[in-house]
C-alpha cells in the first residue's frame, strides 16, 4: 500500500477507519525527512494491513500542534485509535520493521487496562 497524505479533514477518519496507522509528520525542506522518505515508502509495501500516512507539517500546523511536534521527521503509530509509538528522528528500515512488528504483537486489552490504571492514579 502508497502512504497516503493526511490533513484535517480525513485524519479522523483514518485514525477511527483503521486497526493500526504510522504517522510521518515530515516538511518538505526537512533533509532528514527527505532521505527516509523512501525508506518509509520501501516498508509501506510489506505491510497491507497497516495504514502509511504522512502529515506535511508545514501545510497542517494544527495537525502538527495538537501532538506537539517539535522536530521532524517524528514517528507516532496509532492502534485501534491509542498512540502507542512517538519518536523523533528518521529510522533505519530495520528498526522500523522491529518496531511494526512489536506494534503488531500488543495485546490491546493490556494496553487499555494500562492507560485506565495510570488515569486512575493520577
Amino acid at each position: 500500500m502508497a502512504t497516503v497524505e493526511l490533513d484535517k479533514d480525513n485524519f479522523e477518519a483514518t485514525i477511527t477507519g483503521n486497526d493500526i496507522i504510522i504517522v510521518d509528520f515530515w516538511a518538505p525542506w526537512c533533509g532528514p525527512c527527505k532521505s527516509f522518505a523512501p525508506i518509509y515508502e520501501a516498508v509501506s509495501e510489506k505491510h497491507e494491513d497497516v495504514v502509511f500516512a504522512k502529515i506535511n507539517t508545514e501545510d497542517q500546523q494544527d495537525l502538527g500542534a495538537s501532538f506537539n511536534i517539535r522536530s521532524i521527521p517524528t514517528l507516532m503509530i496509532f492502534r485501534e485509535k491509542i498512540v502507542i509509538f512517538s519518536q523523533a528522528g528518521a529510522l533505519p528500515e530495520s528498526a522500523l520493521e522491529e518496531i511494526i512488528g512489536k506494534v503488531k504483537e500488543l495485546d490491546m486489552d493490556m494496553v487499555r487496562a494500562d492507560i485506565e490504571k495510570q488515569q486512575a492514579d493520577s
